[in-house]
């Protein structure tokens, strides 16, 4: 594909004029193929924005919008699965809050380590093009986590919102971590390579993770700092993001991570939305029969049936009650 524009590292990255018709909601790329669909999201970047190719993987689209930007780390696959327009998500919070977006996107799980995105996101600060906005959020969820956290520094202030990221896969440094084998010899030990490290010029970094998937949390202990909030999301599972957009909650976690009330009490009561979620309530009720206790077993059967349509929970609710289950000692 021709260059979208010049090496960032040979003209600086200007920003358009203030577009208040903007409007991408009606922006359906499902049916195009990879190459088109490269080609039609630069294209509705140039317009509204910029786009820039970052190496052979990487490709950068800045949609301009409101003076509050959303960075987003993302990947075709990700977008493929879980945009029903084939389209990035940042581009559903422009039309829901009116921000700008740059979404910076991988064609499979990178890590965003490719020199190409590093030099970017150089001349990005160089260029002061985050100055311009009166807010910054960054976002990914998993490899695209880390990346959000990693290149955040390049906007000190910033918000930052990562579900399930990876600190590192530096084998010195995380070696118990054997998912990746095919990560070992990437280097994560250059610029904006230690994750957690590059959060401490953030105004604030959110890590949701799910306690019971043992190397998520392993990796969300790293990211232990003073202006970093952990959030636990038990029973959520090792797909995170894909739980969170189901139950349309990565909008409202963003914009309390934009406004600085992200705290215990407003994700406790975002979270109470996980009470009709048929995923995350079969994942708590087969904890609940592993560690043999049919009591509570039986009483979240009762409660998810009194409330919701669940054939699986009324057939269970039944079979515990035919067994005569005793209070628990």
């Amino acid at each position: 594909m021709a260059d979208i524009m010049k090496d960032s590292a040979e003209q600086p990255l200007d920003r358009p004029a203030f577009d208040d018709e903007l409007d991408l909601t009606d922006v359906d790329l499902t049916a195009f193929t990879r190459a088109d669909w490269i080609a039609e999201i630069s294209k509705l970047g140039e317009e509204h924005g910029f786009a820039e190719p970052l190496g052979k993987r990487h490709h950068a689209i800045f949609v301009e919008d409101g003076d509050t930007l959303l960075v987003t780390f993302e990947s075709m696959p990700g977008i493929s699965a879980y945009s029903q327009t084939a389209t990035p998500l940042g581009w559903e919070m422009q039309a829901i809050e009116g921000w700008s977006n740059l979404s910076v996107i991988c064609t499979a799980d990178t890590w965003f380590r490719d020199e190409e995105v590093t030099r970017f996101f150089d001349q990005l600060l160089d260029d002061g093009f985050f100055d311009e906005f009166d807010k910054v959020i960054f976002y990914g969820a998993g490899p695209c986590g880390y990346a959000a956290a990693a290149y955040s520094v390049a906007a000190p202030g910033a918000r930052v919102v990562l579900l399930q990221p990876q600190a590192t896969l530096d084998p010195r440094v995380a070696e118990w971590d054997d998912r990746f084998p095919e990560m070992r010899r990437v280097d994560f030990t250059s610029r904006f390579g230690y994750a957690p490290d590059m959060l401490d010029a953030a105004q604030a970094g959110y890590v949701l993770y799910d306690p019971q998937q043992r190397m998520d949390a392993m990796h969300a202990a790293l990211f232990e700092r003073r202006n970093v909030t952990r959030f636990r999301l038990p029973y959520m599972g090792d797909a995170l993001q894909g739980d969170l957009l189901e139950l349309d909650l990565i909008h409202p976690i963003l914009s309390a991570a934009a406004e600085d009330r992200l705290d215990t009490a407003e994700m406790a009561r975002l979270l109470r939305k996980r009470r009709g979620h048929i995923p995350y309530l079969r994942r708590l009720l087969s904890r609940l029969d592993a560690e043999n206790r049919p009591l509570l077993a039986e009483w979240l059967c009762a409660n998810v049936t009194e409330r919701i349509n669940a054939p699986r929970f009324r057939r269970r609710l039944e079979a515990l009650r035919a067994e005569g289950v005793t209070p628990e000692g």
